[in-house]
């Protein structure tokens, strides 16, 4: 992959905007509501599905991945593609990808382009967890997959597949990039952790 003169910093601000993108509010307009002020008040696949069922919510699920993975793309491409034989970033373009995909989940997060009401960056980072380590995301969609037809339950498939990808990703990466991973998981857990705050406070 033959890098373009773009500075890594540049792309990671491009990350940022691009995870601002609010599909959830702009698929919920369409279908005359804001999903901010109904459900969970969360901007994101699952309070979309409460509302419109999960065909109707596809967009949202697909869009919000999509976001994770075309930054971390964007950051792999401009630092040259440094990849190893599994697939898993490498080298000079670890750092670039980490960053973008930690933009990006910061974008889904704060919005720019939202007033800075946004989700948990759950599958957001999921999507650019596919690039970042490929053969661990497809070994986590088979914890997802396993996990859900055994509870049957959708959900708890979902958060064992989250939750396993750290582990999954030992195989194929370094320990530091694992910790990588790890990192960009508790910006999922401070977003919980604020939006829990925010449903504390009296009206």
């Amino acid at each position: 992959m033959v890098p373009v003169p773009l500075p890594v910093p540049v792309a990671v601000i491009g990350a940022y905007l691009l995870g601002s993108v609010p599909v959830a509010v702009l698929v919920a307009r369409a279908h005359g509501f804001d999903p901010r002020a109904v459900g969970d008040r969360n901007p994101g696949f699952w309070n979309m599905k409460e509302r419109l069922g999960g065909r109707a919510a596809a967009p949202v699920f697909a869009g919000d991945m999509l976001k994770g993975a075309l930054a971390a793309l964007l950051a792999l491409w401009v630092s040259g593609g440094h990849t190893a034989g599994s697939g898993a970033v490498s080298g000079a373009s670890t750092v670039p990808v980490y960053l973008a995909v930690a933009a990006a989940m910061a974008g889904h997060a704060w919005p720019v382009f939202a007033g800075f009401r946004g989700g948990r960056s759950i599958l957001t980072f999921a999507g650019g967890f596919a690039v970042v380590c490929p053969p661990a995301f497809l070994l986590g969609l088979a914890v997802l997959v396993g996990t859900a037809l055994a509870a049957r339950s959708f959900a708890i498939g979902a958060r064992a597949g989250v939750f396993a990808l750290p582990l999954l990703q030992l195989p194929f990466a370094p320990v530091a990039h694992v910790a990588g991973t790890g990192a960009l998981m508790c910006l999922i857990g401070l977003r919980f952790g604020q939006a829990a705050r925010t449903a504390r406070r009296p009206s």
